[in-house]
């Protein structure tokens, strides 16, 4: 698995050591679905400034996210004509605030958002209460297999 990593943002910084967990939240993802490892995710860290512009550009919301996710694959397709999954988008600023009003870290709540955007990318939603079900028991199932819990 490849991953791009783009850093937009100044107020944080993203050491290794969570760049690697991130790895470790997107290859299990791609596992868990039964994927092999042979595709590129790029995920780019941003301010509420940027997400706010993408929010608005792309979803029509205006208003700052979390997340964006921009899957590269048709919903309607069983297999991925292509080797790039898509791109993830966090507003670290966000995540900062998340993670406060949650009572986690902010490392989790990063990784959280990653693998929540894995399963968007993975062609999940949580449209309605029964596929809000179905993401989360996902999301749950990596983070503690991976043992990243709210402390």
């Amino acid at each position: 698995m490849e991953l791009i990593i783009s850093d937009r943002q100044e107020k944080y910084k993203v050491d290794d050591i969570l760049i690697e967990k991130l790895k470790l939240i997107i290859n299990e993802c791609l596992e868990y679905e039964g994927f092999d490892l042979d595709y590129e995710v790029s995920l780019s860290f941003v301010d509420n400034h940027e997400i706010h512009s993408l929010n608005k550009m792309y979803r029509g919301i205006d208003k700052e996210t979390d997340v964006l996710s921009f899957p590269m694959i048709d919903e309607n397709s069983v297999e991925f004509e292509e080797k790039t999954l898509g791109d993830i988008v966090i507003s670290l600023e966000k995540a900062k605030e998340q993670s406060e009003d949650y009572n986690h870290s902010f490392e989790r709540e990063i990784c959280f958002l990653t693998c929540h955007s894995m399963f968007h990318l993975l062609g999940y939603d949580h449209d309605n209460d029964e596929n809000t079900k179905i993401m989360r028991e996902k999301e749950k199932y990596i983070l503690n297999k991976l043992n990243i819990t709210r402390e």
